[in-house]
C-alpha cells in the first residue's frame, strides 16, 4: 500500500532530515584524535592470521538436498491462466512419497496470493493414484475474485495464475433445479439428475475441463451397456465420470424428475450451451439433497473435507 504524503509535511520532514545529516556529518568529521574521536587502528598481524585460521576450520553447512519427488512433479494450473475461485492448486507425483519424506517435499513448496489467504496444503489419496502421489493446496476458503498465486514447486517449477469471477452452481436434485449465481447474479434452471440407485454425488465438485463434444460409454463405470453415444457441451466434474452436460432426456425430465446414470443432464434448448460457454475450471457444482458424498480425491472434492481434517493432512503438523 503507498501512503501519500502532502507538500507542507514534506518539506518539514526534509528539512528535519538535511538538519540531522548535517550533524551526523559534523560529529564524523572530528579530527584524528580529537576528544571522544576514535581511531581505526590496524590489527595485529598474528591476531588476524589466527581468526582466518579458525575461519577455515569452521565446517560449511550445505544446503538439504532437493526431495527426488520434486524432479517429476506435475501441476494441474498453468501459467497465466485464470481459474474459478475453487481451483486448488493440485501436484501428482510419477511415484509415491514415503510418509516419512513428505515434510521435506512440503518444506520445498510455497504458495504466495495477492491478497494473502490462510490455507495449507493435505496429501490425498486419488482416486486413480497410489497414497503418497497427490498433496493438495487450497485456502480456508474459496479465492476472492481478482486474487493472483504464485505456486512453486521446489526449484524447478514456479507457475502464477489468476482467480477470474465467481461463478458457484448449486443443483438440488430434489427440486431438480441448478441456481448459478455468477457475480452475485442469480438465475434458476431446471435439470435431471441422477435416478434412484444411480444417484449423483453430493457435495461440492470443482469443474476439472470441458468439451462440446463427448463420447460417453457406460461401461467404463459399471452400468454395462446401458448407454453408447456422444453428449454435447460437457463439463467435467468428477474422474469417476460425473459430467454437467446436454441430454435430450432432460427435455422432458428437466424440472419434473430424475433419470440419468449419475451426471446432471441440461435441456437442448440452449440452455447447457449457455452453462458451457460461461463456465471455466475451478468453478464451483455443489450437489444438495442427493445420498454419498464426493471423496477427496475423486476429481477436486477437497471442499468437502472440513478446516481441522484438512490440515491435519499435511505433513507439517
Amino acid at each position: 500500500m503507498t501512503t501519500g504524503m502532502t507538500a507542507g509535511h514534506g518539506t518539514r520532514a526534509w528539512g528535519a532530515a538535511a538538519v540531522l545529516c548535517s550533524l551526523v556529518l559534523a560529529g564524523c568529521s572530528a579530527p584524528q584524535g580529537a576528544d571522544g574521536g576514535r581511531s581505526a587502528r590496524p590489527e595485529p598481524a598474528s591476531t588476524a592470521a589466527d581468526r582466518a585460521a579458525a575461519a577455515r576450520q569452521q565446517p560449511t553447512k550445505k544446503p538439504a538436498p532437493e526431495p527426488a519427488a520434486l524432479k517429476d512433479v506435475r501441476m494441474n494450473v498453468s501459467d497465466g491462466q485464470t481459474v474459478g475461485v475453487g481451483m486448488p492448486i493440485s501436484l501428482t507425483f510419477a511415484r509415491p512419497v514415503p510418509a516419512g519424506e513428505r515434510a521435506a517435499v512440503e518444506r520445498r513448496l510455497k504458495v504466495t496470493a495477492d491478497p494473502g489467504v490462510t490455507g495449507s496444503w493435505s496429501w490425498v489419496k486419488d482416486r486413480n493414484l497410489h497414497d503418497g502421489q497427490r498433496v493438495d493446496y487450497r485456502p480456508r476458503a474459496p479465492w476472492k475474485s481478482g486474487t493472483r498465486v504464485t505456486v512453486r514447486a521446489g526449484s524447478g517449477d514456479a507457475r502464477t495464475f489468476a482467480v477470474g469471477r465467481s461463478l458457484v452452481a448449486t443443483v438440488d436434485v430434489r427440486s431438480h433445479t441448478m441456481t448459478v449465481v455468477k457475480d452475485g447474479s442469480t438465475r434458476r434452471v431446471k435439470v435431471t439428475a441422477g435416478a434412484p440407485g444411480m444417484d449423483t454425488w453430493n457435495g461440492t465438485m470443482v469443474v476439472l475441463d470441458k468439451q462440446s463434444r463427448v463420447l460417453m460409454d457406460s461401461r467404463t463405470v459399471g452400468y454395462g451397456r446401458a448407454y453408447k453415444d456422444y453428449y454435447n457441451y460437457a463439463v467435467h466434474l468428477t474422474t469417476s465420470g460425473t459430467y454437467l452436460h446436454e441430454n435430450p432426456n432432460a427435455n422432458a425430465a428437466a424440472g419434473e424428475s430424475n433419470v440419468t446414470h449419475g451426471c446432471i443432464g441440461l435441456p437442448t434448448d440452449g440452455t447447457a450451451r449457455r452453462f458451457y460457454d460461461e463456465v471455466i475450471p475451478g468453478d464451483i457444482v455443489r450437489v444438495v439433497g442427493s445420498k454419498e458424498t464426493v471423496a477427496p480425491g475423486n476429481g477436486y472434492g477437497g471442499w468437502n473435507v472440513d478446516w481441522t481434517r484438512w490440515r491435519a493432512g499435511s505433513a507439517l503438523r
